[in-house]
């Protein structure tokens, strides 16, 4: 019988206006994997901050080892061998790679000189098990989405915690990156390490987990059972309460439209060459890469945030010269869901209200320059409704929604904006299946309207469900193109090789 070295019973934890957790009961096995699921607003992330010091629980009580445990504090629950990795980011930007996988070492000794030589020679080593190309002595404001979620994980790997808890650890990996992280996790579980695997990715889940509690409204739907006998849908039952629909979208042809946007041996001061790209009106083209391919710096490029340095840029056959994302918004009407919705998609002390309706403030004031709230939410409140954003109330400020919440508000703002070209980076990062699936009929409803859409996503499926047409990238440059024949097989394939450099594909080939 698995030797059970954690314990929650009757966990209850309330907040102003919402209990995110009732009676909640989990049971963490000695060298298991055990997946915690549920949808947004679920309670998942509330239990993790329970379990790691950072909430304490209304009532209930919490066991480690055979003992009574209450962490007072995250340091606290890291000295009893608790480890983290947590939606979202918890690294210092300014610091370096070495700096903050090793925080915890420096600061428990401050007054001790570092050995930096030393610091970064193990940070390398953590990253070289990562397989992250990244110098250790490099601030982690200079690093994409995804390594930053690399060194995030490496910190909690090197604390060499005997309980990890990983949530949404693969939300802005490629399936390479997430394979080497799996390989990881199972050696950790082999050498009895006991992990809790927080994702709304269930073919993960199912590859990884032995174990699953389930949790629906902040209650048990299921507590800590052996995966075995439950397929995708009876999961996703426990979940939600219904079986998950999945639309059956054929192949198309878009590209006989209107060039909405295209770029034109475009170089950028990040270091893109010779990007050529065309996204026609009521496309989605998707853009596919792995880590350090370049794909959010170019979409950042298109919307002024660096420049460009060579080539053209031309919306709806017009050059133009794109110098902010105000001028990307208000002259060209292009929006942009940005991957980072903490520091760039959102404005976390600003309302639900206020987010959404940003984009849209100066249009609905008109030349009165008069603006109201019932206005606002007259234009925004169908999309927040659609989306099923769980909040008490539209004046609540983002930044006290969960994180898949929060992605939900960075959406909605856009689809609200009603943009003609619309860049959308990580859609669906730690959002649930449900709303995944409304988020999926969303984009294919603004493209069928005429909205062209440039697509980024690290989620292999995603991008064969939605895109029309593939552009992969690797190293800042463009390496192909394919029509998206919507055969998963196939089409993942041809586009591994793309980035291998193993095949060269022209559009329509």
């Amino acid at each position: 019988m698995n030797q059970t070295v954690f314990h929650a019973e009757g966990v209850t934890k309330t907040f102003p206006g919402v209990t995110a957790l009732e009676d909640v009961r989990l049971t963490l096995s000695k060298g298991s994997i055990h997946a915690l699921l549920g949808e947004n607003g679920a309670g998942k992330s509330t239990l993790i901050k329970v379990i790691t010091g950072v909430h304490r629980p209304d009532s209930g009580h919490l066991t480690l080892n055979g003992s009574a445990f209450e962490p007072s504090g995250p340091r606290d629950a890291i000295g009893h061998g608790i480890g983290v990795v947590h939606q979202e980011r918890n690294l210092i930007p300014r610091f370096s790679i070495g700096e903050n996988i090793f925080l915890e070492g420096l600061s428990a000794h401050p007054l001790k000189r570092i050995d930096y030589k030393k610091l970064f020679s193990d940070a390398r080593e953590w990253l070289d098990l990562l397989g992250v190309d990244a110098d250790p002595s490099m601030p982690v404001d200079r690093l994409s989405v995804a390594k930053i979620q690399l060194v995030e994980i490496a910190k909690a790997l090197s604390l060499n915690s005997r309980i990890l808890l990983l949530d949404e650890p693969t939300a802005s990996l490629t399936p390479h990156e997430t394979d080497t992280l799996f390989a990881i996790l199972r050696r950790l579980r082999d050498d009895g390490v006991s992990l809790m695997f927080v994702s709304h990715k269930l073919e993960e889940v199912q590859e990884i987990c032995d174990q699953v509690t389930v949790l629906r409204d902040g209650r048990n739907a299921c507590e800590s059972r052996t995966l075995e006998g439950l397929d995708r849908q009876a999961i996703v039952r426990l979940m939600i309460g219904r079986s998950e629909q999945i639309p059956d979208w054929s192949a198309r042809d878009r590209s006989t439209g209107d060039a909405a946007l295209q770029l034109k041996d475009v170089s950028t001061s990040l270091g893109h060459k010779q990007i050529d790209l065309t996204v026609h009106k009521g496309e989605i083209v998707g853009l596919y890469g792995l880590v350090g391919a370049g794909r959010s710096e170019l979409a950042k490029a298109i919307m002024g945030k660096f420049a460009m340095t060579g080539g053209s840029v031309l919306v709806k056959g017009k050059q133009v010269d794109i110098r902010s994302v105000a001028d990307a918004v208000g002259r060209y009407r292009i929006g942009y869901v940005s991957e980072d919705r903490k520091s760039e998609g959102l404005v976390l002390m600003h309302s639900v209200l206020e987010n959404v309706g940003m984009p849209i403030w100066r249009r609905l004031a008109g030349f009165a320059h008069l603006l109201t709230n019932r206005t606002v939410r007259r234009h925004t409140e169908p999309f927040i409704r659609k989306l099923e954003v769980r909040t008490p109330s539209l004046e609540q400020h983002v930044g006290n929604l969960s994180g898949g919440n929060q992605q939900k508000v960075s959406v909605a703002k856009w689809l609200a904006a009603e943009v003609e070209i619309l860049i959308v980076d990580e859609p669906s990062v730690g959002i649930d299946i449900k709303t995944k699936a409304y988020l999926h009929e969303l984009i294919r409803e603004l493209s069928d309207n005429g909205t062209a859409l440039l697509l980024i996503t690290s989620d292999m499926p995603e991008m064969i469900t939605l895109a029309d047409h593939i552009v992969v990238m690797n190293d800042y440059r463009v390496m192909g193109e394919i029509d998206n024949t919507r055969d998963y097989d196939t089409m993942s394939e041809r586009i591994m090789a793309l980035i291998q450099g193993e095949e060269t594909v022209a559009a329509g080939v």
